[in-house]
């Protein structure tokens, strides 16, 4: 009887722990990890996130940006809203194509607006930047998302400066500027194989101010001391402008060449153009600058700091739309304000008041005729009536190929001016006493015909130029010559 009810207690015992054992169990729940606050959470909140998380994780991203709207929604007190929101631009970033990016470019921008204070906020804005720099294509192509880049990288360093990120922004805005560079570059390349010089200089003056850690900064330098040499070319080729007027256009230009040769050897002393700046100071007569010891060691070291491109990069270079950037120096602070950029007009005029020209010269390279100054009792000049004198000064500076050009206008413009702007009598004129000495006067005089006559022949001579200038442009390519682009 004893035996027996030890038996019956033994096995009430073990039911007992089975049975505590499976109450427990039971009544136990599996938690959900955090991959981001490794903490574990049973609310609903968490396990939506969690759910978008893994759909992001296997490529469903039209599941997890439902998922997570589904969250912003319905709990938008959660702790999970901000990470929710950056989450959704990542999963379209993720995505690619150029509507997705669009549309995380966007998603990117309005979580920046509602947590501008979160530190994800600089990685957004650096998501936003690399966005228009993953559809960056090459110097030669469209520019659009250069310039959006170039403008992203800065805005990340300029708010964010104490991030992490922003090492990463520099040097990605290095290789966007080294790009843009490029297309300044070549551009002012073109102008110049054409002889428009005026636009050359603009393009080349703007290029070395903006963008002086380009890898091709003494090629361009040295460029563009040969478009001011030139000029002087063209200055003394041209039999219509008096020796004053030369001389002076000469030695501006002389000048300007002298100064973008010598920021080669000052500026870039350890790279290839140094040593023909040399030389080509010395042909010009100009003084030849020695270079620092720290502007020596700057330079060697935004040299050694670029790569060199492999040969597999060189040979799948032309089937790429991205553009190569692995000529960008990985060192020094790049530009982060645009210098105001230079054009053609400035640069005919600029080179018109340093040698004291009176004449309305535009610059334009098409032959845009500038409008002269009307007076109070003048009527509008008409295109069907004679031109006064001094208009084909006017014309031609305006419309020539190059600086040159201008010479004669000068001469022209400063030889004659109207006596009274009331004056009902446009062919009468006076001299100027403040104009130069008209060493050719007394020969155009001499024909009887008048100021009016000389004024005229100078328009006519003008409008010929113009038109051989634009006659010799527009000559077709024979043979194979069609295949050459210049």
């Amino acid at each position: 009887m004893f035996e027996k009810d030890r038996l019956i207690m033994r096995r009430g015992l073990i039911l007992g722990v089975v049975i505590g054992l499976a109450l427990l169990v039971g009544c136990t729940n599996k938690k959900v990890g955090n991959p981001l606050a490794n903490v574990g959470s049973k609310q609903p909140d968490k396990v939506l996130y969690d759910r978008a998380m893994d759909a992001m994780k296997h490529n469903r991203f039209d599941v997890a940006r439902m998922t997570l709207q589904t969250l912003i929604n319905t709990y938008p007190d959660s702790e999970y809203i901000a990470r929710a929101k950056l989450s959704v631009a990542d999963s379209w970033y993720a995505e690619g194509g150029s509507t997705a990016l669009q549309q995380a470019e966007i998603e990117y921008k309005d979580f920046k607006t509602f947590f501008p204070n979160m530190p994800e906020a600089a990685e957004a804005q650096l998501k936003v930047a690399n966005i228009h720099y993953q559809q960056m294509e090459k110097p030669d192509r469209d520019f659009t998302h250069a310039m959006r880049a170039e403008d992203e990288y800065r805005a990340l360093i300029q708010e964010y400066p104490d991030s992490k990120l922003v090492p990463i922004a520099k040097q990605r805005l290095r290789e966007v500027q080294e790009v843009l560079a490029q297309r300044e570059f070549e551009i002012g390349r073109f102008y110049y194989l054409r002889q428009a010089y005026p636009a050359a200089i603009a393009r080349l003056k703007t290029l070395v101010d903006r963008y002086p850690l380009y890898s091709g900064a003494d090629e361009a330098l040295y460029l563009l001391g040969q478009t001011y040499e030139g000029e002087i070319e063209l200055v003394r080729k041209n039999p219509r402008g008096t020796e004053v007027t030369k001389s002076k256009m000469i030695d501006e230009l002389t000048k300007n060449a002298a100064e973008a040769y010598d920021r080669i050897i000052t500026r870039y002393p350890a790279m290839d153009r140094a040593v023909d700046a040399k030389a080509r100071l010395e042909a010009l007569h100009q003084p030849v600058p020695r270079p620092t010891r720290k502007a020596l060691e700057q330079n060697q070291k935004e040299m050694a700091s670029r790569l060199q491109p492999t040969m597999m990069s060189s040979m799948m270079g032309g089937l790429e739309r991205h553009p190569d950037v692995s000529h960008a120096a990985h060192t020094g602070d790049p530009t982060m304000t645009d210098t105001e950029p230079v054009n053609a007009t400035t640069v005919v005029k600029d080179l018109a008041n340093a040698v004291g020209g009176q004449q309305q010269a535009s610059g334009n390279l098409k032959g845009t005729v500038v409008k002269a100054d009307v007076g109070p009792n003048q009527e509008l000049p008409r295109s069907d009536t004679t031109p006064a004198a001094g208009a084909g000064a006017d014309q031609t500076a305006a419309g020539g190929q190059g600086v040159g050009a201008v010479a004669s206008g000068t001469a022209s413009a400063n030889e004659t001016t109207a006596a009274d702007p009331n004056e009902l009598k446009p062919n009468v004129e006076a001299p100027d006493p403040n104009a130069l000495p008209p060493l050719q006067q007394s020969n155009q005089l001499a024909t009887g015909n008048g100021t009016s006559s000389s004024s005229s022949a100078s328009s006519s001579s003008g409008q010929e130029e113009m038109a051989d200038i634009s006659s010799s442009k527009k000559k077709k390519k024979k043979g194979i010559k069609k295949l050459d682009p210049f």
